[in-house]
């Protein structure tokens, strides 16, 4: 039998977790008695939408919540919000899970469809990279850093980025975040290794193409949510919760020899 409040005394931080995988995890891991303190960026009407959710499950799942409306990428914020929850009890060494959900970025071509105007904003600048790198993919370092910094994480501590398959291939307007997931992957190496000294695990899970509002950004997502359905051998797309079930799995004891490794959650679209 599981045990439905084996996590009952750890704490989940979600960065990105208003809708999409982090939403979907932040329900999954409530089931087992996880916290959360949740990060986003989201409208005042999107929010209030969202703290009902929220408050809805804490009440049935019994578990804390926390939500954070902050730019999750600015220096002074995030250490901020380090130092609040530093000061809570609750936490202190108690963070099993740290994800980086976050999805922000340019979506723009290399080159313009006519001429060779790459100064257009139309194009993809490089500081449009640079900004879409960090947040997709190095400010994982910083949160992780400082977290450990303020004994937030429990020894045995967990670590999940988000790849996909666009880091290895072109899709259309998808250059800068290709690079940024190229980067998470080299990172997330390091990541396992030196971070692995303190007992906390890093990995990565390539998701599947999945209907999520980041990927409906994407142009032409509809191409490939079709092409993925045909693609794939179970015969359709990921779903937000096939990825929270294995970053639960993963918080597990039984997955603690699980570091540095890329996990692909997507019935073996990437088989094909």
């Amino acid at each position: 039998m599981y045990d439905k409040r084996k996590f009952s005394d750890s704490w989940a931080i979600i960065l990105g977790g208003s809708s999409g995988f982090g939403l979907a995890t932040v329900e999954k891991l409530a089931e087992y008695g996880m916290n959360s303190t949740v990060v986003y960026r989201e409208t005042a009407t999107q929010e209030r939408s969202l703290r009902l959710k929220m408050e809805a499950l804490a009440e049935k799942q019994n578990v804390s919540i926390e939500l954070f409306n902050i730019n999750a990428l600015d220096a002074a914020t995030r250490q901020a919000l380090i130092q609040k929850l530093k000061e809570d009890k609750r936490k202190e060494g108690a963070v099993r899970l740290l994800l980086h959900s976050i999805a922000r970025g340019n979506l723009k071509p290399l080159m313009p469809q006519t001429g060779m105007n790459v100064d257009s904003i139309e194009t993809l600048s490089v500081e449009d990279i640079r900004y879409t790198t960090y947040a997709m993919s190095t400010s994982l370092l910083d949160w992780a850093r400082e977290l450990l910094a303020a004994g937030l994480f429990q020894k045995d501590g967990r670590i999940i980025g988000l790849t996909s398959e666009g880091a290895h291939k072109h899709w259309d307007g998808y250059g800068a975040v290709s690079i940024a997931k190229s980067s998470l992957e080299s990172l997330s190496t390091y990541m396992a290794v030196e971070l692995g000294r303190f007992g906390i695990k890093t990995n990565l899970i390539q998701a599947g193409i999945t209907e999520t509002p980041s990927l409906n950004k994407i142009p032409g997502s509809e191409k490939l949510i079709q092409v993925a359905k045909e693609r794939n051998p179970l015969g359709r797309v990921t779903q937000t919760t096939d990825v929270a079930n294995v970053i639960y799995l993963l918080c597990t004891d039984e997955a603690g020899w699980i570091n540095g490794s890329v996990i692909h959650v997507d019935g073996g679209e990437h088989c094909r």
